[in-house]
Formats: C-alpha cells, sequence, structure tokens
C-alpha cells in the first residue's frame, strides 16, 4: 500500500494498556501533539509507571502538575524539574524529538512574578512539542512602559501567550498592540474579588480585542499546546 493509505491505517490503531491507564501511543499522529501525564490526583507510583513507559516507547516524556519528589523517584536520564511549574520533561537526545530542532518562535507574556508558574507552564509546554519559546516576565499594566519597552520582542514571536490574574487587562492591551495570533490565559492569583482567576477570566472574554483566544484559568499546558499548533502553521 501506499504512505498515505498506510499512514491513514496506523493513526488508529495501538494503545498501552497497563491496567490503570491506557498510553495512546498514536496521538501525535493523530492530533499532532504527544500524550503529556497530568500528575495531579494520581498515585505518585502510577505516575512514575505512566511515564516511565511512555519514555521507554518514545524516548521522551512531560509530566506536569507533578513534584520534586515524584521527578527523584522516576530516575530517567535527561529528566529536568521545573520547580515554579512542577513540570517534568524528559528527552532522549537521540530520540526523534531530541534530533529534531525546535522551530518559529511562541513569546510566553507574564503581567506578574506571581503569574511565572502558569506562563512556564506555557513556555515548556511549548518547547517540548517542538517550538521555539521565549518569555517576558512581569510587564503587567501596572507599569505600561514595561510592555512599550519590549514591543520589539512581541514583533519577533509568531504566537503569543499573554498570562495574567487581578482584573486580567495585559491581553487586551498587547492584543492592541500587535497581528500576531494571541492566547490568553487567566490565572488564579488576585485578591478577593478577583474570585480565584474568574474576573481575568470574564475579562478576557470580554475583551474589546477581536480575535483573542482565551483558555481555562491557571490552564498554562493548554495555552502551550494551542501555541505549538499555531506556530507550527506553514513551518
Amino acid at each position: 500500500m501506499g504512505v498515505e493509505i498506510a499512514l491513514k491505517s496506523l493513526r488508529y490503531h495501538p494503545y498501552e494498556d497497563l491496567g490503570c491507564a491506557r498510553i495512546d501511543n498514536h496521538r501525535e499522529l493523530i492530533s499532532g501533539t504527544a500524550e503529556v501525564v497530568y500528575a495531579a490526583g494520581k498515585k505518585q507510583s502510577r505516575v512514575i509507571e505512566i511515564a516511565r513507559k511512555i519514555y521507554e516507547i518514545h524516548g521522551c516524556v512531560l509530566v506536569t502538575r507533578s513534584d520534586e519528589e515524584t521527578y527523584g523517584m522516576l530516575n530517567i536520564e535527561n529528566a529536568r524539574y521545573y520547580p515554579d511549574s512542577c513540570i517534568i520533561e524528559a528527552v532522549d537526545k537521540n530520540s526523534p524529538k531530541g534530533k529534531r530542532e525546535k522551530s518559529g518562535h511562541v513569546l510566553v507574556v507574564s503581567a506578574g512574578t506571581s503569574d511565572i508558574s502558569v506562563a512556564e507552564e506555557a513556555a515548556v509546554t511549548a518547547g517540548f512539542l517542538g517550538s521555539h519559546a521565549t518569555t517576558l516576565y512581569d510587564v503587567g499594566v501596572a507599569g505600561l512602559h514595561r510592555i512599550l519597552s519590549n514591543a520589539r520582542f512581541i514583533d519577533d514571536a509568531r504566537v503569543l501567550v499573554v498570562i495574567a490574574g487581578m482584573e486580567g487587562a495585559l491581553p487586551s492591551v498587547i492584543g492592541a498592540l500587535t497581528d500576531k495570533p494571541l492566547i490568553a490565559v487567566p490565572t488564579s492569583q488576585g485578591y478577593g474579588t478577583s474570585l480565584g482567576g474568574i474576573t481575568a477570566l470574564f475579562a478576557m472574554l470580554n475583551s474589546c480585542v477581536p480575535g483573542i483566544a482565551v483558555m481555562n484559568i491557571d490552564n498554562g499546558f493548554g495555552a502551550g499546546c494551542l501555541a505549538h499548533k499555531i506556530n507550527s502553521i506553514g513551518l
């Protein structure tokens, strides 16, 4: 059979049944992004078992919402722990992903230092998936000169991820300054009437700037995935 027919016949095939989980080995072929382990709510032993199996099969694994103890027990070569975002990343340099150069440019912007945990989650995710990702932190609307003096970084990017808590105004400000695709992420940072991020979420959903995509509260991972998909178009 031809290559195209072979790919179509393979794309809905195997998964690995571990009993506690069914690892989707073909998710990247189907959706463009490989399966990632979400650690929160899982037993540590199951996180380790799933992550090791994914690494064994693909030579890479990303574990989100984890902790340093799990990272230590995972015992995977080339693994790295990101304490701000609680992410574990491991990529074998000899695997297809390890040999692939990162492409395009995703810029992750945070309004405040308190938003860095979500921003790092977005940046690490986009980078793991294959995008070149950079960050610009603490440029919120309380000091607009900070974002204006860094406008060149916005101009250089293909896709923007803009993260803010409190009143969530930064995506609207940046959206008015650029024609780049912009993904807004509200965070749960803020005082009482921020309502755990709902105020920022509503502000972003009601932005006067057209064309802004809005993720769920604190969902840096989802933003990183979407940013990578947009960034990959045409590359």
